[in-house]
């Protein structure tokens, strides 16, 4: 954060390493840091139960330690390389190192439902790497560059450069949550452990941003009406993802599901942010910065509320009010009701005033209420939690945990005056009704929510689980894979008759072989016999006939 902007060449690294410090890198690596160092120091805390299982002799919680504390910094390297490097070896050494290792954060608990989230999680891993190399290594091959500045040169300029943004659009849209790609996000954030779901969300999901900024030709005005389709396209996927995520969101039980449904809204509004920069090239300058401060505001205000969960779960030993006034504090800010969140809003509303896309707004605005109505489920869950928790007695755990979530609050909320990315711009006052009516709104929807569901009690959790669209997909992989196991059952089936057929013909055939060859060395050892034989037999013949 306090390092000046820079770049370091290093020829000895691969194809040659250049990582950099620049307007936009500095502060995704200040936010991304801070958030990576609390969660770690949150971590000591949460895992102490486990650590006093090892000291009671529960070996596999060892190896449950052994592999979080290998993998932990594994992925956060990962996730600092990707942000600073600018050659494309760095980056995607950076990307694939992250995305991996998270994988055993992921899985860390060993549970049923922490393997079905790993699988979802690895399974949409492999496809946005896959779809990222194919971008990378056709843009990077067709312009012969190995920076990504001059992959987004090369993208601009090149004939099918379009189709080269969308493979990179859907790659790194795996990771950001793109509607249809998001379907780890709602099973791997509640099953991984607290301070894996908070840098899951706050932190990693953002790598799919940093890839978007680094390879798209976004405020390239001569990028041609293909990428402004292709921004469109973007712009109706970011906003179908805000709001189908908050609508699907408030039916989940889980809190911390509850919170990845509004990930799942959020990065669906910076997509549609992003879209801009291919929409209206001109006002991309305004709207980047916009885009930087709202990612900062959702890591970490995320972040708090992910480490929350575990303050909820273990309720210190302080009033009532005052815990679930701090509880409530990154949830109103993250519905921009105040703090942060208040100029996030105002940041990104007033170039999209300014650039005549007020309709953009209005889409936003309504997403706004869809957040609004996810924290208050994700309070009110919450809630339920702590009670359960104290009808229970668990114990407060105490040490770095209250600490650690004391920290991102006040990170979170003065995030614009710390961040490097200049003076925060706050909105006027005759400004403010337009920027707060989302979240009234959505406190009267979900009043009105939960008196309904009190009057008319309704269940939809196992209807509407979480993960949404990966159930009826590994439903019809598996019901595909039960109609081909007939026919290749009877492949099999015909195939091992044939083989014994073959053998059995093999066999006669030998038995052949052998016997030939054992005539034919019978006549060999009987050679000179025969020979006298059939001569005598020709003489005979001869003198019958003479």
């Amino acid at each position: 954060m306090l390092a000046p902007p820079g770049q370091l060449v290093l020829e000895w690294w691969m194809l040659g390493g250049v990582w950099e410090l620049d307007g936009l890198r500095r502060p995704l690596l200040a936010f991304t840091a801070l958030l990576w160092g609390l969660a770690g120091f949150h971590a000591r805390g949460y895992l102490a139960p486990e650590q006093a299982r090892l000291e009671a002799g529960d070996g596999s919680a060892g190896g449950r330690l052994q592999r979080f504390a290998l993998l932990w910094p594994l992925t956060l390297a990962g996730n600092l390389l990707l942000i600073v490097a600018e050659d494309i070896a760095s980056f995607y050494l950076g990307f694939a190192v992250m995305t991996f290792a998270a994988y055993g954060l992921v899985v860390h608990a060993g549970t049923r439902d922490a393997r079905v989230g790993g699988l979802a999680y690895l399974v949409m891993a492999v496809l946005g790497e896959g779809l990222i190399l194919a971008g990378l290594l056709w843009a990077a091959g067709s312009a012969g560059t190995l920076t990504l500045g001059g992959l987004r040169e090369a993208i601009a300029a090149a004939q099918q450069g379009v189709w080269m943004a969308v493979l990179l659009w859907l790659g790194f849209g795996v990771k950001a949550g793109v509607a249809g790609l998001h379907l780890w996000l709602p099973l791997a954030h509640p099953v991984a452990p607290t301070p894996a779901s908070a840098v899951l969300s706050g932190a990693m999901v953002k790598a799919g941003l940093v890839g978007w900024l680094g390879s798209l030709p976004l405020g390239d005005p001569g990028a041609g009406e293909a990428f402004a389709r292709l921004g469109r396209v973007m712009l109706v996927a970011g906003l179908l993802a805000a709001l189908g995520a908050a609508l699907y969101g408030v039916c989940q039980r889980h809190p911390k599901a509850v919170l990845a449904y509004s990930s799942v809204s959020q990065m669906g509004m910076i997509t549609a942010l992003v879209a801009m920069g291919l929409i209206a090239p001109m006002a991309w300058p305004a709207i980047s910065a916009a885009v930087v401060l709202f990612a900062a505001h959702h890591g970490l205000t995320k972040g708090a509320l992910f480490l929350g969960v575990s303050i909820g779960e273990h309720p210190p030993r302080v009033p009532a009010w005052l815990l679930w006034s701090l509880l409530a504090l990154p949830a109103l800010s993250l519905a921009g009701a105040l703090g942060s969140g208040l100029a996030t809003k105002w940041a990104f509303k007033s170039p999209l005033y300014e650039s005549g896309h007020s309709g953009v707004v209005a889409w936003l605005s309504l997403a706004a209420v869809g957040t609004t109505a996810l924290m208050a489920r994700a309070l009110w869950r919450q809630w339920q939690s702590g009670v359960q928790a104290r009808r229970d007695g668990l114990i407060p755990l105490a040490g770095p945990m209250p600490l650690a979530w004391l920290g991102m609050l006040l990170a979170a909320g003065t995030l614009p005056w710390w961040l490097p990315l200049g003076r925060p711009a706050w909105p006027p006052v005759d400004e403010l009704p337009g920027l707060l009516w989302p979240v009234a709104l959505g406190v009267g929807l979900a009043v009105a929510a939960a008196w309904a569901a009190r009057r008319w009690p309704w269940h939809l959790h196992g209807r509407l689980p979480p993960g949404d669209l990966w159930w009826p997909l590994a439903a019809a992989w598996w019901g595909c894979r039960g109609r081909v196991q007939g026919p290749m059952a009877w492949l099999g089936e015909t195939r091992a008759v044939l083989v014994a057929c073959l053998v059995e013909g093999e066999r006669r055939w030998k038995g052949r072989l052998v016997a030939v060859s054992r005539a034919e060395g019978w006549l060999r050892r009987h050679a000179a016999v025969l020979m006298m034989v059939i001569a005598i037999v020709l003489a005979m013949t001869m003198w019958g006939t003479a």
